[in-house]
């Protein structure tokens, strides 16, 4: 288990399952206090955690309600009895695939909330203490799917903005010694993924690289080392994890 962040607060929403729950342990591996917020399962996801050795606690979490991001981040910064976040992971995410032609305004309504939305509310409440410390790293996870998807317009247009979110900040805070990346997993092995018909998933298998789905892990690796010091000098990026997945 790492001790290099033995004193650092890292936030991980959506982390209830998943690639965020694979976030979090990989975090509290390395050492640090990880607080995961999800809609549901962060309790028991919590405790397995917990049961390992980690400092984790499991909050209930709606990155799209500004007072739910707002009492998350104080109830995280409470329980590990710290005033400041070190890192945070906006992994928050949900899907509501169809053409276009049959999308509903409440399918692109959800979807945009979740990821934009989401990020803006968590980041605004972490952001001005990063400053104050003089130290952060904001990772958002954005997808392969940011630069266009067939039935994902919503997905799409929401990861897509996640990269600008990112660049943007990037340099608005690089002065603060807070560094904001994004990363583009291809296709991995999540509840989420397993839904996709078979037919669908031979298509990818035909398109990667690396002939094996991807772990929630092979994100997790990269997220622990964008939050770690040696990745202080990376910003800005859009890192992909696709296994040489191309669409």
């Amino acid at each position: 288990m790492g001790v290099q962040h033995e004193n650092s607060l890292a936030l991980v929403t959506g982390a209830g399952s998943g690639i965020g729950l694979a976030i979090a342990r990989k975090l509290g591996e390395k050492g640090f206090k990880v607080a995961i917020g999800d809609l549901k399962n962060y309790e028991e996801s919590a405790e397995n955690l917990r049961k390992l050795g980690l400092h984790v606690v499991g909050l209930p979490l709606d990155v799209t309600n500004w007072d739910s991001c707002s009492e998350f981040v104080e109830a995280s910064m409470a329980h590990f009895k710290t005033d400041h976040v070190d890192v945070l992971v906006n992994n928050a995410g949900i899907i509501r695939d169809s053409l276009f032609v049959k999308m509903s305004r409440e399918d692109w309504d959800a979807v945009i909330k979740v990821h934009l939305y989401g990020a803006f509310n968590m980041t605004k409440q972490v952001v001005e203490s990063m400053i104050s410390k003089g130290h952060g790293r904001i990772i958002n996870m954005s997808s392969l799917s940011w630069t266009g998807n067939v039935g994902q317009a919503n997905y799409s247009a929401a990861k897509a903005g996640l990269v600008g979110f990112t660049k943007t900040l990037s340099k608005e805070l690089g002065r603060y010694n807070i560094t904001v990346n994004a990363i583009a997993p291809g296709f991995i092995d999540t509840p989420m993924t397993r839904t996709v018909p078979d037919k669908i998933r031979e298509k990818f298998m035909e398109r990667l690289s690396i002939k094996r789905i991807g772990e929630p892990e092979d994100v997790a690796n990269l997220v622990a080392f964008l939050a770690s010091d040696e990745a202080s000098y990376i910003t800005g990026e859009l890192i992909g994890v696709t296994g040489g997945l191309t669409f």
